[in-house]
């Protein structure tokens, strides 16, 4: 099978070749080789006369992985078509490093960033962000906290709001910009330190081999995954002196908690905006994303044309974020959630609100830590008649919605 680098593609003369962008058209929007054509994947077998036989065809996906078997189908009919060798990330890694190198031009982008969070984005994400710091009362003066970066675009942009606040807040607490490398692959790794080195964010690393330990396990490797990192970062936190770990959790990964407790495990939870440790004496978990929404943070992303790594795993590197199948639990979340969204505005704040207004008097059991009850174990009991909420939930069947529960 033929390839190309993307170094050998832009040297190749305009027009003699055709470069066919094989990602999701929202990927492509977003950024793509320049001159490349959009064709996503499930789309080549019905969009095929439109790539010509007459010159080369290069197809690019994300790793240029995902290509390869597309390349072979377009040879098969007649085609003179070529594999774009790492995929756009590799084009991204390339242009990323090049900018960086003008010096000038990367400090007035730094500077630009910084401001849009205090004015173009102050309502949508400084706010928000401000809000719930305040709210769930997750800052105290003199905290050390441990920044937890992946290299998306959610811990990047926390990085980012909590340097803000340190440099402009009210009362003085330290920061520590933390990442593992549990093993990213050259390029991802490339991203993430050129990225940090844009957004100003001096990065403490350290070294883990997660991806090689979860690459063994067939059950639930993801799930494994994650909680061992989280472990990595609470212990390599601590021999650093933070108090806290801060992880780029938002708005709608709280939501879709909420439903997939409901939907999936039959029980009413959520994605705590902070919590102690019980592994870690000393140690705390905040969520200083909480109130701010992830169209909010694409939003930001996209003015600003920066470009993060997706999936970074390299096991699951064609997963749906990435342009692969979907089939996620929380993948389903989001299109449940997006639903709501064109029903009603009020959907989504009612889901959030519901786990903050919770009436025990219309629940039927509940439980925390050893303790457990149920409606019947004082049903009987002087006082516990029916009260009037009781009676309109009963009637209307939409407690706790409605304007109420727009916050």
């Amino acid at each position: 099978m033929k390839t190309i680098t993307i170094e050998e593609l832009e040297a190749l003369a305009p027009g003699s070749a055709v470069v066919a962008d094989v990602r999701p058209e929202e990927d492509y929007r977003r950024g793509t080789f320049p001159g490349a054509v959009n064709i996503p994947m499930d789309q080549i077998g019905s969009r095929m006369e439109e790539l010509p036989k007459d010159k080369p065809v290069y197809l690019l996906c994300h790793t240029g992985e995902r290509s390869v078997d597309y390349v072979d189908w377009l040879c098969l009919e007649g085609y003179d078509a070529g594999n774009v060798s790492g995929g756009y990330r590799s084009y991204l890694r390339l242009s990323l490093g090049r900018f960086l190198q003008e010096e000038d031009v990367r400090r007035d982008k730094t500077k630009e960033i910084e401001r849009s969070l205090i004015k173009k984005f102050r309502k949508s994400i400084w706010r928000s962000f401000t809000k719930g710091i305040q709210k769930y009362d997750l800052i105290q003066e003199g905290d050390r906290i441990a920044v937890c970066i992946s290299g998306g675009k959610d811990s990047m942009l926390m990085a980012k709001l909590l340097q803000e606040l340190q440099r402009h807040g009210k009362f003085p607490f330290e920061l520590v910009f933390l990442v593992m490398n549990p093993g990213y692959n050259e390029d991802n790794w490339k991203i993430i330190q050129d990225n940090a080195e844009l957004l100003d964010i001096p990065l403490t690393v350290f070294e883990s081999d997660i991806f090689n330990i979860v690459a063994e396990v067939e059950d639930n490797p993801c799930y494994l995954c994650a909680r061992m990192r989280r472990g990595y970062l609470y212990s390599h936190a601590k021999e650093l002196g933070c108090n806290k770990i801060a992880l780029g959790h938002h708005f709608d990964d709280v939501i879709e908690t909420i439903l997939m407790g409901m939907l999936y495990s039959g029980k009413v939870e959520t994605m705590m905006p902070k919590l102690h440790s019980k592994n870690f004496e000393g140690m705390e978990l905040i969520r200083p994303m909480y109130l701010i929404k992830e169209e909010d943070i694409k939003a930001w992303r996209d003015y600003h044309r920066l470009h993060f790594i997706q999936c970074a795993c390299r096991f699951t590197e064609n997963c749906a974020t990435c342009g692969g199948a979907k089939g996620s639990k929380r993948d389903e979340m989001k299109d449940l959630i997006r639903q709501f969204r064109g029903v009603s505005d009020v959907i989504e704040y009612n889901i959030f609100n519901s786990v903050h207004n919770i009436n025990l008097r219309t629940v039927i059991g509940y439980h925390k830590d050893d303790m457990t009850y149920n409606f019947l174990d004082d049903y009987d009991a002087p006082g516990r008649e029916a009260a009037h909420g009781e009676d309109r939930a009963e009637i209307s069947g939409t407690a706790g919605s409605g304007e109420g529960g727009i916050c």
